[in-house]
């Protein structure tokens, strides 16, 4: 009954919702993280910069989503459900064949929708798919991690898949797949993100080496990245005593960038109320590092949410922040231009150098939460007050260092 009310919504769905500009995404297995979890990665670009976190249940699984604020349908694009199945996607710009006509499209949002209210495993996610009526509107990369250790790419279009494992030796010989807006069963050299692939990857071969693969690494480093692999620039170098303009065309942050949701699985046989959900929501350089659990029951942070389609708190502290990044906004090009020192600079004052700290107090108190209670058991309530302080403390955070 459950699979056929799934097929009747998606049958019906014929409302077109917009899945971003870009994004730059990792599946990163348990077999090379310090502490065997998988991890799944995912920075978003979006024209819609207005994100919050909702808590939803769905047929089968509760679960946590990043969504667009006024979005009234609660189309996902990336989350973590009650079995420890967790999803997110990237556009693909090369998968759909030049004789695929299919008008339907950018459905990705209620496809994941569907997976964490229905799905547990990576195979769930299969049969799900091949049960859907055809063409789908997708045309995607989607990142999945479960409770069983499953950790990999699903590329979609309109009629097929195939899937790649981040577990397999063949398919991901680094231990870690990376996806931007292209897929690697498309079209050769067709899509977009090449650039940003690149940096990813580069990146996340020296976290491996350094054997830093972490929750941490992805929320402090990767996703605030101001490497460019091709061009080999590291704008972090480039600091000067005065105001500086610089490009960030082809950077894994970016004007579009619109929120950053990194998501630890868990091990075998761990209780899936451990999986965590790390949210930097709204703008990355000027938003804080959220950690969120389903087996919370359904509280969340007051900033990173809101009712119907109001805004997330958050989310508007971080927007408001990003104007003194981009002065050049109001013309297309210019929206690739950022003041360099409103990010970074020698007085240690930049967005990403401020929040960079306060994230690893956070999650280095979440770690303290963390210890607490593998020895013992997830608890509901101690969660709950800890984003109450979490939330007093990130408004304390925001008025002290911006007056916001």
């Amino acid at each position: 009954m459950k699979r056929t009310f799934i097929t009747a919504i998606f049958a019906f769905s014929i409302i077109l919702f917009n899945s971003g500009l870009a994004c730059t995404t990792a599946i990163i297995s348990g077999k090379v993280t310090p502490d065997g979890r998988p991890l799944l990665w995912k920075h978003r670009d979006a024209d819609n910069f207005n994100n919050k976190v909702v808590y939803e249940v769905g047929p089968r699984f509760k679960y946590l989503a990043l969504i667009n604020s006024d979005d009234p349908e609660r189309h996902v694009w990336a989350g973590t459900n009650s079995a420890g199945f967790s999803i997110m996607n990237s556009a693909s710009y090369n998968i759909k064949p030049d004789t695929d006509s299919t008008i339907k499209q950018d459905l990705e949002g209620l496809i994941m929708k569907l997976a964490l209210g229905s799905c547990a495993t990576i195979t769930d996610f299969a049969q799900m798919l091949d049960t859907l009526p055809k063409p789908w509107g997708v045309s995607a990369n989607f990142g999945i991690i479960d409770a069983k250790g499953g950790a990999g790419y699903f590329e979609v279009k309109n009629f097929s898949y195939r899937f790649y494992d981040a577990n397999s030796n063949t398919d991901a010989p680094d231990g870690f797949l990376v996806r931007t807006n292209f897929s690697v069963s498309g079209e050769s050299n067709k899509g977009a993100g090449y650039i940003r692939f690149a940096t990813a990857t580069n990146l996340l071969k020296e976290a491996k080496a350094a054997g830093d693969l972490t929750p941490e690494f992805l929320l402090t480093n990767a996703t605030v990245s101001l490497k460019q692999e091709f061009t080999n620039i590291d704008l972090t170098k480039e600091i000067s005593k005065v105001d500086k303009i610089v490009s960030l065309r082809d950077y894994i942050l970016r004007y579009y960038s619109s929120s950053t949701v990194v998501i630890q699985g868990v091990l075998a046989l761990e209780p899936t109320d451990f999986s965590t959900m790390w949210v930097k929501l709204g703008f990355q350089p000027a938003s804080v590092a959220v950690p969120l659990w389903v087996g919370a029951g359904g509280v969340l942070p007051q900033l990173i949410t809101a009712p119907g389609t109001q805004n997330a708190k958050l989310c508007d502290y971080t927007l408001q922040l990003k104007k003194s990044c981009f002065p050049l906004e109001n013309w297309d090009e210019g929206k690739n231009y950022v003041l360099l020192n409103s990010l970074v600079n020698n007085e240690q004052t930049g967005l990403i150098q401020l929040t960079r700290v306060f994230d690893r107090e956070i999650i280095q108190r979440t770690q303290m939460k963390y210890e607490k209670w593998r020895k013992f058991e997830f608890n509901p309530t101690e969660a709950a007050n800890f984003y109450i302080e979490l939330n007093q403390d990130i408004q304390h955070f925001y008025k002290t260092y911006f007056d916001l």
